[in-house]
């Protein structure tokens, strides 16, 4: 069974009462381009996650998955040029969510990455040589008006998750919540003192119990969130046991899968 780590959210760093009080972004228009969940029939699936969160001052490539031809095969199908790309932020270390990027730098270089500080020092300086711009991440902090992160949180695997502030409250993407998927709503909401409208990405729940499934599946609506998109490492028993919680709630999602937030 896998464990939630209990982490604390005043061990993160808060926002200034003016990054706190940032409007929300207008329209998210929120992509799944590379997923181990089918969902368009066009695309192919493979393990790993990443998505494309287009606002109108920035477009977002969250994650790059695990394999670059995959990724940009993807995305030319869902006819997203990489060009159109103004900042890529990586969760965590993994191949499955940053094989990708080394090929996507090929096609795109103009971009600021936002990365785990404790990443690799190699890694950080191979896509400098390529011609992007390296942000180390620490703590939370806002990366531009309305989309923050939560630093560095700490599951074995140092992690950051991205959140957004929409019309209907925050959008929280995690890549594949090694922290806890508790625990990063918990410090989302700490962070960003607003209400958690739609959680979605992976949520690590592949080998745990459905009792234990259901103990988080109560602890995230206790906590307020709306809606749910779980895909790439939650496992189909979650995918199943969150659809009967949240009911309506519950957006079904894989590769292709479109989601906008007025």
């Amino acid at each position: 069974m896998a464990m939630v780590l209990m982490l604390s959210p005043c061990t993160q760093a808060k926002l200034s009462p003016d990054e706190s009080k940032a409007r929300p972004v207008g329209e998210v228009v929120v992509t799944i381009v590379y997923d181990n969940n089918p969902y368009d029939a066009r695309l192919a699936t493979a393990w790993g996650f990443s998505c494309l969160i287009k606002l109108s001052q920035k477009v977002i490539l969250f994650d790059t998955g695990g394999d670059s031809s995959i990724l940009l095969s993807n995305m030319a199908k869902l006819g997203i040029n990489p060009q159109s790309i103004d900042v890529v932020v990586l969760s965590h270390i993994h191949g499955d969510h940053v094989g990708g990027l080394a090929k996507f730098l090929e096609q795109n270089n103009q971009v600021t990455a936002y990365m785990p500080a404790s990443f690799p020092n190699q890694m950080k300086q191979e896509v400098k040589l390529k011609g992007a711009k390296v942000e180390e991440v620490h703590k939370a902090k806002e990366l531009f008006e309305g989309v923050l992160t939560t630093g560095e949180l700490n599951g074995g695997i140092k992690e950051q998750s991205l959140l957004v502030r929409t019309s209907k409250g925050l959008m929280i993407i995690t890549g594949c919540a090694h922290p806890g998927v508790v625990n990063i709503v918990e410090i989302a909401k700490e962070i960003a003192r607003d209400k958690v409208y739609l959680l979605m990405g992976g949520f690590h729940l592949l080998r745990t119990s459905p009792s234990q499934i259901n103990y988080i599946a109560q602890s995230l609506h206790q906590l307020g969130v709306e809606k749910v998109a779980p895909c790439h490492c939650s496992g189909e028993e979650a995918r199943r046991l969150f659809k009967d919680y949240f009911s309506e709630n519950y957006i079904e999602s894989g590769v292709g899968k479109q989601m906008a937030i007025q």
